[in-house]
């Protein structure tokens, strides 16, 4: 593996391990972007939370890093989707300070799916 993807597969676990870990020390950032149409929030927010600690773990050997980096892709479409959009769209409707941001973050959804894919192929 070259130095410079094998530098970004190391950054990529980082930051799942990090995100991850995230859900546990600060549990209350999540709770606003958590559509209101799915229960028990709380249990949600640390599954996510052990989810992507444990693909940010399969990122490390080489037999599971495709399969790994697949989940991560679908994870991330599927928030995109479910949570990102309609939280700009909340975000608006509301006059929420916080829209700008939200929409600048919906781009950087596709770098980090970008970021994955690298590790998605054999």
């Amino acid at each position: 593996m070259k130095t410079i993807k094998k530098i970004l597969l190391y950054l990529l676990i980082a930051f799942y391990l990090f995100m991850g870990s995230m859900h546990f020390v600060k549990p209350e950032q999540y709770f606003e972007m958590m559509p209101s149409w799915l229960p028990v929030h709380s249990i949600l927010i640390s599954l996510s939370g052990v989810i992507e600690i444990a693909l940010a773990l399969l990122l490390i050997p080489n037999t599971t890093r495709t399969i790994a980096a697949k989940v991560i892709i679908a994870m991330l479409i599927i928030f995109f989707f479910a949570i990102h959009i309609p939280q700009s769209i909340s975000y608006y409707t509301s006059g929420n300070k916080l829209f700008i941001a939200s929409l600048i973050r919906l781009p950087i959804q596709f770098l980090f799916i970008g970021w994955a894919w690298m590790f998605a192929k054999k």
